[in-house]
């Protein structure tokens, strides 16, 4: 009995300081002096901006249109229209080079470098943005602050575009939450951003080392990036004025396809981040440590339903404990309050919070699914008629 408690007890603490740990880290930062840059070295680059898209090109005059109004001179836009028909789409300005691979990639590796390998001059740095994003005009201005103090690549902020359903509010509140945890607060204590798959810059030299030479399938090259660029001694920084606008998931059946994929990545990336905490360890490492630890950490909606049973569990067998798991979960919650206040989350995110539950369900009907994620769909299917309902 007492070897049954004592395994129970540290299962418990495997899954329970996921919920505390970002607090931790909250305080944490707020003790630590204002973050320290390399030595500033101003120069303006020259950009690479590469738009990929999988079936639906509906969406790109759009953003075509915003990137075209950025405040920068030095840039030339590559859209890849993978398994697209592009007779409807016509760019006549000179920046907009439309690519049209001759047989279908699905992937977002291969999309990438099919431009790469089609560059019109050499580029010094690579942003990545999706078929759906806008961008903001000062984009590249703010990715420049952080490249100009020697960082080699950087994640923007993927600002929702949407707030049209309730199911879009909540992803919202979701991206909120990671923003602050995963990208500010772990690059401001001395660790790295994650990488969100879209809103990021690389110079161009860093990116085809880190992945020319993959042949990842499916989702999740952003994971395989972001470890191969900490296991080359570098950092991500967290651009936090560079906003590309996201669309966020509008009805269940794309919440559903899309969790499908994601939930399948961390599944099958899992041990990218036991490799990097050991990695952290062994060479006392905080940057890679830390980031690593970070990674570990199951999707939310896995955690609550995990932290929830356990909390059952205790209710009848170790009443104690329960107490912990109450107080954990307060912590956990209480980060999202802390995240809505920072970003100044629009009221509509916080009256959505009452639909978190089928929310939930969506994503655990996700889960069931995740196996054969990357059969159901390759990419996101957006939705413009949505309304909030």
């Amino acid at each position: 009995m007492t070897l049954i408690k004592s395994v129970w007890i540290l299962l418990q603490i495997f899954i329970g300081y996921h919920l505390v740990l970002p607090m931790i880290l909250y305080v944490v930062r707020s003790f630590i002096r204002r973050q320290q840059h390399p030595e500033q070295i101003s120069a303006k680059a020259d950009y690479a901006i590469i738009v990929t898209a999988y079936e639906q090109t509906d969406l790109l005059p759009s953003v075509i249109d915003s990137i075209l109004k950025l405040n920068y001179e030095s840039y030339l836009i590559y859209v890849v229209a993978d398994n697209c028909d592009i007779s409807t789409l016509k760019f006549t300005d000179p920046k907009v080079i439309l690519l049209r691979p001759e047989s279908t990639l699905s992937s977002n590796i291969k999309s990438h470098f099919y431009a790469i390998d089609r560059f019109k001059r050499p580029h010094d740095r690579v942003t990545i943005i999706d078929s759906d994003n806008l961008v903001h005009p000062e984009y590249l201005n703010m990715l420049d602050e952080l490249f100009d103090h020697g960082y080699e690549a950087v994640q923007g902020v993927r600002e929702a575009k949407n707030l049209n359903t309730h199911y879009a509010c909540l992803d919202a509140a979701r991206d909120m939450y990671y923003r602050l945890i995963d990208n500010k607060i772990l690059f401001e204590i001395g660790s790295s951003a994650t990488l969100s798959g879209s809103g990021m810059a690389f110079t161009t030299s860093l990116y085809k080392e880190c992945l020319e030479s993959s042949n990842i399938e499916g989702a999740g090259f952003d994971k395989v990036l972001q470890y191969e660029i900490l296991n080359r001694n570098h950092r991500i920084a967290f651009a936090e004025q560079a906003i590309v606008y996201d669309e966020k998931t509008s009805r269940p059946e794309q919440l559903v396809k899309q969790r499908a994929r994601w939930i399948n990545t961390w599944f099958k990336y899992f041990d990218l981040g036991l490799k990097m905490t050991g990695l952290g360890i062994k060479k006392l490492d905080w940057n890679k440590f830390i980031f690593g630890v970070m990674l570990m950490r199951p999707p939310l909606f896995i955690l609550l339903i995990i932290s929830f049973i356990c909390l059952a569990v205790d209710l009848v067998l170790f009443p104690y404990m329960a107490i912990m798991w109450l107080l954990s979960l307060v912590i956990f919650f209480a980060m999202f309050f802390i995240a809505f206040d920072y970003f100044n989350a629009d009221k509509v995110i916080y009256r959505s919070l009452l639909n978190a539950p089928k929310f939930v369900f969506y994503q655990l009907a996700a889960l069931f699914k995740s196996k054969k994620a990357n059969q159901l769909s390759v990419a996101t299917k957006h939705f413009s008629d949505t309304k909030l309902t």
